[in-house]
């Protein structure tokens, strides 16, 4: 397997570290180094009305109006204070078609990581839904945040962008394929599994792209093979791209029709997808273009099974 990863690095030519920040005085969290655009410091902002409570406001940044999201206040944490506010810095990201701000006590440090060494998060921290795995540098627990649940509870995702009808060909179509839908977002997955849930589609979910590596093994040996892969790039464990990488150099599982589907939006591409064997590369989350996704997958399996 060692060897496998190793290749799988060098296709999918990306790397990705942790940007590891304080909201509060004594706890550290972190986002991937992919999502992040700059950090500036603090700076006055100006009023947009009508927003969220743990909007701040927004900057101009380079002839673009940029939110400003409050990190502590977000994930339940006391709001920053003013004088805290003068001394904060502000964590720019691009994440699900979104430049957004992210004010935060400090910087601790930007460093690269091995995303495999990321774990589940323990129990002891209860029900924060907001933490997708934690991991450890120079032995303190790094809670890492899941940006995508942040933004949902922000801005509120559109219902019209959320489902999607299918004629009674298409839903015969993408009915009777293996669909497997793997993402460490509790968000996504609820996403994922809403849309496909409104069209009466069949499908197995997973939060780990180990296990989903397991689900496909298994039931390729049980003769039904997963025909359509729905994957999340960065994930702890076995990232997106490494998963694409190795059902490509697995024969039994090679025939699957593989979505790289990412919050990155504009990191990811599709010529990184088709380095790693995938079909296609979409960002998160718009259910017509994931389903006309489907729909030539299904369209692919069918043919191959044709022939």
């Amino acid at each position: 397997m060692a060897d496998v990863m190793g290749a799988t690095n060098e296709k999918a030519n990306y790397s990705q570290g942790v940007l590891v920040f304080n909201i509060t005085r004594h706890q550290l969290f972190a986002l991937g180094t992919l999502k992040i655009q700059e950090i500036v410091p603090y700076q006055p902002m100006f009023t947009i009305p009508n927003t969220h409570h743990t909007v701040q406001g927004a900057i101009y940044l380079r002839g673009s109006t940029v939110p400003v999201i409050d990190m502590a206040a977000a994930v339940g944490f006391r709001p920053l204070s003013q004088e805290e506010k003068d001394n904060a810095v502000i964590i720019i990201t691009d994440c699900q078609r979104k430049t957004v701000g992210f004010l935060v006590r400090g910087i601790d440090k930007i460093m690269e990581f091995n995303w495999r060494d990321i774990q589940s998060p323990p129990k002891s921290l209860g029900k924060k839904v907001f933490v997708t795995g934690v991991c450890y540098i120079e032995d303190k627990m790094i809670q890492l945040i899941d940006l995508e649940y942040v933004l949902g509870d922000v801005f509120p995702e559109d219902e019209n962008n959320r489902f999607a009808a299918l004629t009674d060909v298409q839903r015969e179509q993408i009915k009777p394929l293996n669909i497997l839908l793997v993402d460490d977002s509790a968000v996504a997955r609820k996403q994922l599994s809403d849309a496909l849930n409104y069209m009466n589609i069949p499908y197995q979910v997973t939060d780990d792209g180990r296990r989903a590596l397991e689900i496909m093994k298994e039931d390729a040996r049980n003769g039904k093979p997963v025909d359509l892969l729905v994957s999340d790039i960065e994930m702890p464990g076995l990232d997106g791209y490494e998963l694409a990488f190795t059902i490509r150099d697995t024969p039994d599982l090679a025939g699957a029709y593989i979505v790289l589907h990412s919050s990155l939006s504009s990191h990811i591409s599709l010529s990184q997808a088709h380095q790693v064997g995938a079909n296609e590369a979409l960002t998160k989350f718009n259910v017509h273009e994931l389903i006309a996704a489907m729909l030539r997958g299904a369209q692919q399996v069918t043919s191959a099974a044709s022939v």
